[in-house]
């Protein structure tokens, strides 16, 4: 009987977690591009939807997944979906880095709701999603909202294509010229290698994480610059 009862739970958990991500999904592709440039403008008009959304996210038992990918995919969106609400809630603004609140950066405030808990962005990124699975690819999932960023996805990530989808955005992001600039003998690369270098570095050096993706065969003694980082908002 408790068998049966703790399947049934787990099959409406799932089926909640589909129906919340489904209409996640449909604002990511009414308002950003494949660019990953959001019409902020036009996601405001939305902002009830969004809200709506997010409470379904407070209400989420997030203390039993059906997967690790289930729990990968569930709070990258946590941590998208907070950061265009932080945006929308100071809009219009030229960038994330303006927003403060009793001192506080928009990435250490306390206002992000999930299983009945409040969290930080910085919390959600570090202490959950870095932490737990040691993904360096979830660096090309969470979205800054800022020029320099990985391109946000304009779909909300699954447990079936959470995988496939972040390493085809890691792909892109690697071989984006805005982002990165790659030849044989020097790199000019985002800083996202240089602040997280130990995330992309357990298993070999930077450059050769970056010839998993390259679409330029990279020398192991490649000089690497980092890039300036650009804060303005990801806007059309």
């Amino acid at each position: 009987m408790m068998k049966r009862l703790f399947i049934l739970i787990l099959i409406l958990s799932i089926g909640n977690l589909h129906s919340q991500t489904s209409a996640f999904n449909d604002l990511l592709q009414n308002h950003v591009n494949e660019k990953g440039d959001v019409d902020y403008k036009a996601f405001k008009k939305d902002e009830a939807k969004l809200d709506t959304y997010l409470a379904s996210l407070e209400k989420t038992n997030t203390t039993s997944f059906a997967s690790d990918n289930t729990e990968m995919a569930f709070w990258i969106n946590v941590y998208n979906a907070y950061t265009i609400k932080i945006i929308l809630s100071n809009y219009p603004l030229k960038s994330i880095t303006n927003i403060k609140e009793d001192g506080k950066t928009a990435w250490k405030i306390p206002f992000v709701k999930a299983g009945g808990k409040t969290y930080t962005l910085d919390y959600v990124e570090h202490e959950i999603l870095r932490k737990k699975f040691k993904d360096p690819r979830i660096h090309v999932g969470v979205n800054c909202a800022s020029g320099s960023c990985p391109k946000l996805a304009n779909f909300a990530f699954t447990a079936e294509n959470v995988d496939s989808a972040l390493e085809s955005l890691m792909k892109d992001f690697v071989n984006d010229t805005t982002r990165n600039k790659l030849k044989k003998n020097s790199v000019q690369i985002s800083e996202i290698f240089n602040w997280f270098k130990g995330d992309f570095t357990t298993n070999g050096s930077v450059i050769d994480y970056l010839n998993r993706y390259s679409n330029v065969a990279i020398s192991k003694k490649a000089k690497i610059k980092y890039l300036p980082y650009d804060w303005s908002l990801n806007s059309k």
